[in-house]
């Protein structure tokens, strides 16, 4: 089974850490990473998908994901 998140925060140091933990949990980057600007907060955002192939598993909306 092939699972996909997409990982988003702030553009600081906290996200790079959320994407280097899931790849190094075995999650793959999918695609380029997105940047968006919060004019409210006056911030960049920035979003990372990434999928992981597991086995033996059946999908359910419940899983947590970021156990997988």
């Amino acid at each position: 089974m092939k699972l996909y998140r997409f990982l988003t925060g702030p553009d600081d140091a906290s996200f790079c850490h959320r994407v280097t933990d899931a790849l190094n949990k075995g999650w793959d980057l999918h695609g380029s990473p997105s940047h968006s600007f919060n004019a409210a907060e006056n911030r960049m955002y920035c979003g990372q998908a990434v999928t992981k192939t597991v086995e033996g598993k059946d999908y359910h909306p419940d899983m947590k994901l970021g156990e997988q």
